[in-house]
């Protein structure tokens, strides 16, 4: 891949991360203006698709879909999230390096904002997604999960992973901005953090300061959204009523 391209992914990225509403042609708009780079739309949708971006809001589709009949329906609307395990939710986000990138996945506890599990992969198969899963299920299974309609979450393995450990599907419905508004919140904090002040040169460089990140956003960082509590001790310790 040309350092042309990586350049323009990161661009992609630093403006989705900011405006995840704006589609492609505001996106190549952008960046023709700013970056006065004379790229034309379908490449840099082409680009989205490769890194796993999608506009939020508004558009006929969340995400791509892989096969209609794994979709499932939105289970939270309305749902007071009471308890730890109650509902985790799950996504997908691309991560810039020095001279490449790589996707990370998280599962993040609605009620508490602890970050449950992570895996990073260097290409966007869905083994990494199922093993990371499978993994966090080996200490704790939640009561719901919910993610997007996209190829990770919409397919036969997946919903067969969570079946058998007997956990309800939730997805989110198509142009629904809020549906997964904790796992956006976390990834836009994690790039503004960590990744856009540094260039990691290696996936092992990169994976050592994702796990020190988030140990300290799980142990030490308070939470305006919590009572100012850290996630950890919402998760294990006592069971206090936060407003969803």
């Amino acid at each position: 891949m040309s350092e042309e391209t990586l350049i323009l992914m990161n661009r992609i990225d630093e403006l989705h991360t900011a405006h995840p509403t704006w589609g492609y042609r505001t996106l190549t708009k952008i960046i023709r203006r700013d970056d006065n780079i004379q790229v034309n739309r379908k490449r840099i949708q082409r680009l989205m698709r490769i890194m796993g971006v999608y506009t939020i809001y508004p558009k006929p589709n969340l995400s791509k879909r892989y096969h209609a009949q794994y979709i499932r329906p939105y289970l939270l609307r309305n749902l007071p999230i009471q308890r730890p395990d109650q509902v985790w939710g799950v996504d997908i986000t691309y991560i810039r390096m020095k001279k490449g990138f790589m996707y990370l996945f998280i599962i993040i506890d609605w009620y508490s904002r602890k970050i449950v599990d992570y895996e990073l992969s260097s290409t966007l198969e869905k083994s990494f997604v199922l093993t990371c899963l499978a993994r966090a299920f080996k200490t704790r299974t939640p009561e719901i999960i919910n993610s997007d309609q996209g190829s990770h979450f919409t397919n036969e393995s997946y919903i067969h992973l969570l079946e058998t450990h007997n956990i309800r599907i939730s997805m989110d419905g198509k142009g629904q901005a809020l549906d997964n508004v904790r796992t956006e919140r976390f990834f836009r904090t994690l790039k503004y953090d960590l990744i856009y002040i540094n260039e990691f040169e290696s996936p092992r460089q990169l994976r050592k300061a994702l796990t020190a990140y988030i140990n300290e956003y799980n142990t030490y960082r308070p939470h305006s959204s919590i009572g100012d509590l850290c996630p950890e001790v919402l998760y294990h310790g006592p069971h206090l009523h936060i407003a969803s």
